[in-house]
């Protein structure tokens, strides 16, 4: 029988919200839930019963992956954007992104209750979420 190695846990050079992540549906067929894969960790990914649950299990695949390439030698990744980084880029102050059905429709109820418009709304969510998040960095 062979042993299982036991590796270190090893600090990433980047937080693990430094590197981009998508967000999936997985069909019903499939098992449901959804599944989350990072871009600049290729293999690196996890799933969750809900978006919250994928997200915070990805959080331990993202450790695991950096200890893993670490533990073998291999260069992590610098993430594709560095949010301390406004240079990565230029940021044009427009994106595209793609949300679930079910997100888009209960995003736009809301948005219709609060008589504002969508953008508007996602805006806003966005900013609150920014300011948690540094209150908490």
């Amino acid at each position: 029988m062979s042993e299982v190695k036991r590796i270190a846990r090893i600090a990433a050079p980047w937080p693990f919200d430094a590197y981009a992540h998508i967000i999936s549906r997985i069909a019903d067929e499939d098992g449901g839930g959804y599944l989350i894969t990072f871009p600049d960790l290729p293999g690196c990914m996890a799933d969750g019963q809900t978006e919250a649950e994928a997200v915070e299990n990805g959080r331990d695949a993202f450790a695991a992956t950096v200890s893993a390439l670490t533990d073998m030698g291999r260069d992590i990744p610098s993430p594709t954007f560095v949010p301390d980084d406004m240079t990565a880029f230029e940021a044009s102050g427009k994106f595209l992104t793609r949300v679930p059905k079910s997100i888009h429709a209960r995003l736009s109820t809301r948005a219709k209750a609060e008589d504002v418009s969508l953008n508007t709304l996602v805006l806003t969510f966005i900013a609150e979420g920014l300011s948690r998040r540094e209150k908490h960095v």
